[in-house]
């Protein structure tokens, strides 16, 4: 095996095809692996990152230190932390995706056809997957977990902002999925920051089946623009909570503050609030937006709410914030804000609030959001509360995956037919 020594002053190129096919022989090792198998090797990975705790804490302490003393946006440095409290939630995500139901080997749908044939679909891994992430260590073992749990090999290419944590983790996951008898190769890690490797990894046509991007809109436009590999695209979350004027003004104060406010660096938090201009309490709302440190950009109307918004530009209306800075807007009904999330929004996670049901069926039925939410906080965005166990992204295409992308996202099915002998006319 290469020393990290040697792959520094290896070409990027031939470092991944190296890594690559690594990957792909390991993979069919792993996709004959029996799902409790597999399982109970990502227990023993979860374990092993318990145990290496102090180690990868103190590597997470190391890229924080470089992040601040290189001007690391504070959404930046929130995503990238870790905590005793986050990294046990990182070993829990692993074990929480051991035990999942296994998808490989699962029947999709079967059908007799009237000469006999029996056709069936069946789950099958992908193959080997790359990722391509920023800033966040807490990917590379929710992606690993979730690659193994569904049979594929992972090749991890993590953000140099993250470089020491995602090793230490990296090397913990790795001894553990070793001691339940996956081959090390099947969860590898990218050990260069060489920009001409993410290059590399998007050109591996043949070797690579999936690219993921988890990141920023340059990197994820990066991928989509370079890519010879199919991308399962993750964009911002230029997320929207609509206010309707049949809205419980307590639970509305609630679920906008929440959404804005409990994490403001995640990519299902509030970026855009919109209020029905006959909703009561919209000045209340603001207000309350405003006291817990939030940053308000309104429309004329929401300024004239309160002396302390600032103008909105149109800029606004289609930015990412990840701050505590949200932009707000009034408007005339469910269809103008059906429209104005139509215009704007990622589509990834929009919400209602309203008591009127059939207001809030129209609006699930109508916005075409990956994900599309009645009276709960858009911060729900997430694999872990959509009892996925952990996701590798929220995809807002429309192929393959949409919304939390976990085990069933990560596998595509192929077609078994049984015959007794035909032959075709």
């Amino acid at each position: 095996m290469a020393s990290l020594a040697d792959t520094r002053t290896e070409d990027p190129v031939a470092l991944v095809e190296r890594l690559a096919r690594k990957a792909r022989a390991a993979q069919r090792a792993l996709a004959a692996m029996p799902g409790d198998a597999k399982a109970a090797a990502l227990m023993h990975a979860a374990a092993a990152l318990r145990e290496d705790a102090e180690i990868i804490l103190a590597a997470n302490a190391r890229d924080i230190a470089a992040g601040e003393a290189s001007g690391l946006a504070p959404a930046m440095l929130d995503r990238l932390r870790l905590d005793e409290a986050r990294l046990e939630a990182m070993a829990a995500g692993v074990e929480a995706v051991a035990q999942l139901p296994d998808t490989v080997g699962q029947v999709i749908d079967t059908v007799e056809r009237p000469n006999g044939l029996i056709l069936s679909r069946i789950r099958v891994p992908i193959g080997t997957i790359g990722i391509i992430y920023e800033s966040r260590p807490n990917v590379t073992a929710d992606a690993a977990a979730l690659c193994v749990r569904a049979g594929n090999a992972a090749l991890l290419r993590g953000g140099s902002e993250a470089v020491h944590s995602n090793r230490a983790i990296h090397a913990a996951l790795v001894r553990g999925l070793a001691a339940g008898g996956i081959p090390p190769e099947a969860v590898q890690l990218v050990p260069t920051q060489d920009r001409a490797a993410v290059g590399a990894m998007l050109k591996a046509a043949g070797l690579i089946d999936m690219i993921v991007p988890r990141g920023g809109k340059g990197l994820v436009a990066r991928v989509q623009a370079d890519a010879r590999v199919p991308v399962l695209a993750h964009l911002d979350g230029i997320c929207h909570t609509y206010v309707h004027e049949a809205a419980d003004p307590a639970m509305a104060r609630e679920v906008v503050l929440n959404a804005k406010l409990r994490r403001t660096g995640i990519c299902g938090a509030l970026e855009t609030l919109l209020v029905d201009c006959r909703y009561p309490f919209t000045g209340e709302l603001v207000g309350a937006l405003i006291d817990a440190g939030c940053e308000v950009r309104g429309d004329a109307r929401i300024q004239a709410l309160d002396p302390r918004v600032l103008p909105a530009s149109d800029n606004d209306w289609d930015t990412e914030y990840l701050a505590a800075v949200a932009s707000a807007a009034m408007v005339d009904g469910l269809e103008e804000a059906m429209a104005h999330i139509a215009r704007h929004s990622s589509a990834h996670t929009d919400a209602i609030v309203t008591s009127d049901q059939t207001v809030a069926e129209r609006f699930l039925a109508e916005v075409d959001s990956a994900i599309v939410m009645h009276n709960a906080s858009s911060q729900f965005a997430d694999g872990s509360e959509f009892g996925l166990g952990a996701e590798i992204g929220i995809a807002t295409g429309r192929l393959h995956a949409r919304g939390p992308v976990a085990l069933e996202g990560l596998t595509t099915y192929k077609w078994q037919v049984r015959g007794t002998g035909q032959a075709r006319p």
